[in-house]
């Protein structure tokens, strides 16, 4: 059963992932997952989730280094403004099966939420962005497809296998091409 969703003018993808479809070659965006935070008639705005620095906020910025989010991940979110500095947290609600998402957050706040149960904070250097109706045109050329945020599968993968892991959730025909490797000629 598949579960694509429609791109009614008047539905908000807030909130919820963009999946690249396995046939996008983008560099950018090739097997990503992007957490949208901003969809709207102006445009839309998110981060790719599974694209870590391997570096930490400490790491980044002497100001971090000695603080409370010195240990915070740091992830590549999109090519736009690659030296911004945006801070997320989410959190899983089970009694609710909600998905609660704080996007842009201060420091300070970010401080507030390390050691809360159940809450996940990452930094992002940059973000994906799409202006009025072009991410529209993408979703017409099935360039993505569009889910919501199910369960806790954001903290317990990462990179390339949270995208496939969520693809094939939404898509199961899409399981083949979700398996193949980086570089088909070595098939």
């Amino acid at each position: 059963m598949r579960e694509r969703r429609s791109t009614r003018k008047a539905e908000t993808f807030a909130g919820q992932l963009l999946l690249a479809h396995p046939g996008l070659r983008d560099a950018n965006f090739r097997r990503t997952v992007i957490l949208l935070s901003v969809h709207n008639a102006d445009g839309a705005m998110g981060v790719v989730l599974n694209r870590p620095l391997d570096r930490q906020l400490g790491e980044l910025n002497a100001e971090f280094a000695l603080g409370p989010l010195a240990g915070v991940p740091v992830y590549c979110g999109g090519p736009v403004e690659p030296e911004q500095l945006i801070i997320v947290s989410w959190q899983w609600i089970e009694p609710e099966n909600a998905f609660q998402l704080h996007f842009g957050i201060e420091p300070e706040k970010a401080a507030e939420l390390i050691g809360s149960p159940g809450v996940t904070l990452r930094a992002f250097l940059g973000y994906s962005g799409w202006s009025k109706g072009q991410l529209e045109n993408e979703l017409k050329h099935a360039t993505w497809l569009v889910t919501v945020v199910a369960g806790t599968e954001l903290v317990r993968l990462d990179t390339v296998p949270l995208w496939r892991s969520i693809l094939v959730r939404v898509d199961p025909e899409l399981k083949l091409l979700a398996e193949e490797p980086e570089d088909p000629t070595v098939n």
